[in-house]
């Protein structure tokens, strides 16, 4: 098994995060999205991802794309570790706070976005890093909102989900665009849980081979 990658990349920090906490040995091949006008979007990756994104998946012959579409593969066919409980309406919930993340805030956020807002449309820094802030902010902020009455050390209980694989690569964006995360201590106060977990801290940027300071 191959994951396809970039230390940045919050959508492939998920993934690694998810094979860590299921155990599931695994290689990390490292494309460089800046570098060389971007590695991903080379002839040889586009006929890994078409979409040529990270991460993808190498299984078997296969590759799997889309960081919550590999998570749940690696759900299905690794169920100990379970990052989705039995209970349906947990299950629907923690997926949509998932969601809210991976494809509210994110989309609006990632690289391709950022790079059309300020070579295309000619915005400098300053007003690319406040769009960016922005969306982050009040994301962030309606995910606060979205967490359980029932107090824990992660997002839904006792053990980590879906949902706290997906805070925490946004909580360590925000932190680098030098967001306002006030809005929600809780959020902050699970990823400190989170992150004093092996499976977490091995997966972050930092600890990667291909770390950039």
């Amino acid at each position: 098994m191959k994951l396809y990658g970039y230390f940045r990349s919050s959508a492939a920090y998920r993934c690694r995060i998810a094979l860590n906490l299921k155990g599931i040995p695994h290689d990390i091949e490292y494309i460089h999205l800046t570098k060389d006008g971007g590695q991903q979007k080379t002839d040889a990756y586009r006929k890994i991802n078409p979409q040529a994104l990270v991460p993808s998946l190498a299984i078997e012959g296969e590759t799997l794309t889309q960081s919550l579409a590999i998570i749940e593969y690696l759900e299905e066919i690794h169920p100990g570790m379970p990052l989705l409980p039995k209970d349906p309406v947990t299950r629907a919930k923690i997926r949509a706070f998932a969601l809210a993340i991976a494809c509210e805030i994110h989309p609006v956020n990632n690289l391709r976005v950022l790079g059309y807002l300020k070579t295309t449309l000619k915005h400098d820094q300053s007003t690319v890093d406040a769009w960016y802030r922005h969306w982050v902010e009040t994301g962030l902020a309606a995910c606060e909102a979205m967490l359980p009455q029932a107090t824990g050390p992660y997002c839904f209980g006792a053990t980590p989900t879906l949902a706290d694989v997906v805070l925490v690569p946004q909580l360590a964006n925000a932190r680098r665009f030098k967001s306002d995360l006030s809005a929600c201590p809780r959020l902050v106060a699970i990823d400190a849980e989170c992150n004093k977990l092996k499976a977490f801290a091995d997966a972050a940027p930092a600890a990667q081979k291909d770390a950039e300071g």
